[in-house]
């Protein structure tokens, strides 16, 4: 069956739309999940501020490496087949997660979960579009975007939650019900067919962007720490060949994965980039977020997953209204109003998150974030599925993914590089400026991350207090080195928006030339 209704809506929407907003808060609750367990998880493995900056991005970069090239084959091979598969992978990953013997296998797993939500994720977003057309398709972007971003944030009340009764591992346990809910739920309701395509799939550039994203963000993890430079500077060359590699291919290849003459539609194009450091910025937010509440205000885990809460009850309460600014004034306008909210939650982090900060300036951070990327969260999904060819969804659905994911990804691995440099530099000067003798061993574990000064501590009780208060001021100066450069990333999103994006007729006229365009070919 093809799942079409009347109206611009499939038979049975409701549940449809249910059945995939469920199934992308598998993906989003995994990728959420493990922000709030960070600290616990670096006591439990003695993990330096890199591995933890590995194991939080490690889902994301499962997925943002496969996406394009899983989203291509959910086109070409059935939809619905990637989604089963999807939530069927996502369970043993979870429980490797949650019974993880080190660090590495951990981040293995993470990694491994990533893929699977590749294969899932993406396919949801597609089917939205093939399923439903005009202005219906613009509010199911709508509630899809803002359910996932609010998943995220509600993950971590769950994350903190599951903390405080149970171990770290329960925070990935408990997406296994959830994956065999949403597949028993796809079975019944999903149509097996709908506007799929039957041109071969590149195989080649599909490797070589797997191969290019994941050696992208394992270089710019890797670049800051200490005795890593030659994996960064490795990973960076074979990110720079794999990459180069993939858009030669795609220029020449006669189907290609990543159509470039559609990517350079500006619709297409300026939204991407837009959508990159959109939800890069919310991820980045929770994962330092989420640090800061814990290792400089001593929140418990419970309390920290709470904290974000102002941010999902904003997504969910923008993000319908964000479908109606784009219909009254366009896309470009309401992506810069999200732009404004996001920059402004990165100054509140800058200036007014300090040791001493009351809940009411990490609510009001958290709160613009929310209504930041419940405005701009919607126009920069909506621009890319309107700029492509129905048969061609999984592209769109896939770079709608990667601004999500490969955005998370990047900014993330970014502002993590930038907090683990800001954290070993502060914490480096207060040991120079100290008068107490201090072997290299434990300057070495007091540099690594905060959780290894915890560690410290513990073996020195004398200092104890001296250690983690010194840690705290280190951990803090970090992150205000990496909220600093999140408003930079915003501002300069925010001008590329402003420059390039056309203006609401502008913008309606090219996507209806799109959509001639495409229908005649």
């Amino acid at each position: 069956m093809d799942g079409h209704g009347d109206g611009g809506s499939p038979k049975h929407a409701p549940l449809v739309l249910a059945t995939l907003i469920g199934v992308a808060s598998v993906a989003n609750l995994n990728l959420a999940v493990a922000n709030v367990a960070l600290p616990n998880i670096g006591i439990a493995f003695h993990a330096s501020q890199t591995q933890l900056n590995l194991v939080s991005v490690g889902f994301s970069l499962g997925l943002a490496g496969t996406v394009l090239y899983l989203g291509a084959l959910g086109d070409r091979y059935g939809r619905k087949m990637m989604l089963l598969l999807g939530m069927a992978l996502t369970i043993p990953a979870a429980l490797l997660a949650a019974f993880a013997s080190s660090i590495e296998v951990l981040f293995v797993a993470r990694f491994a979960g990533g893929v699977a939500a590749g294969m899932a994720y993406p396919t949801t977003l597609a089917l939205i579009t093939a399923l439903w057309t005009g202005q219906p398709r613009t509010r199911a972007i709508a509630l899809w975007s803002a359910t996932g971003g609010a998943m995220m944030a509600l993950a971590s009340l769950l994350a903190g939650w599951l903390l405080s009764v149970y171990w770290w591992g329960s925070v990935f346990v408990v997406s296994v019900p959830l994956a065999a809910a949403a597949f028993v739920l796809v079975a019944f309701f999903i149509p097996a067919h709908v506007e799929e395509t039957d041109g071969r799939v590149d195989n080649l550039g599909g490797a070589l962007s797997v191969v290019g994203i994941v050696a992208l963000v394992l270089a710019i993890n890797f670049a800051p720490s200490p005795g890593e430079a030659e994996i960064a500077i490795a990973a960076g060359v074979v990110a720079f060949v794999a990459l180069v590699g993939f858009f030669i291919r795609q220029a020449r290849a006669a189907e290609p994965l990543f159509d470039l003459h559609i990517a350079a539609r500006r619709t297409f194009l300026i939204a991407a980039i837009a959508g990159l450091i959109v939800f890069g910025t919310l991820m980045a937010a929770m994962f330092i977020g989420e640090q800061y509440l814990q290792n400089v205000l001593g929140y418990s885990t419970l309390r920290a997953g709470a904290a974000v809460l102002p941010a999902a009850a904003f997504m969910l309460i923008v993000a319908p209204q964000s479908a109606r600014l784009i219909e009254r004034f366009g896309s470009r306008i309401t992506l810069l109003a999200g732009y404004t909210f996001l920059f402004l939650a990165f100054i509140v982090m800058l200036v007014a998150w300090t040791a001493s900060s009351g809940y009411g300036w990490v609510a009001l951070a958290f709160s613009l974030v929310g209504i930041g990327v419940g405005l701009a969260g919607t126009p920069a999904s909506h621009s890319l599925t309107g700029s492509v060819p129905v048969k061609r969804a999984g592209m769109a659905s896939g770079t709608a993914d990667l601004q999500r994911d490969l955005g998370g990804a990047i900014m993330q691995s970014l502002l993590g590089a930038i907090l683990t440099a800001g954290y070993a530099s502060a914490a480096a000067s207060r040991i120079a400026q100290s008068k107490s003798p201090v072997s290299a061993q434990v300057t070495n574990e007091l540099e690594r991350s905060f959780s290894s000064a915890t560690a410290v501590a513990q073996a020195y009780p004398h200092d104890a207090a001296a250690i983690i208060a010194g840690a705290r001021d280190s951990f803090l100066e970090g992150a205000n080195w990496a909220y600093a450069a999140g408003a930079v990333a915003i501002v300069l999103g925010a001008l590329v928006v402003a420059a390039f994006f056309p203006k609401k007729d502008a913008e309606l006229a090219m996507l209806d030339q799109f959509h001639r365009v495409d229908s005649s070919t």
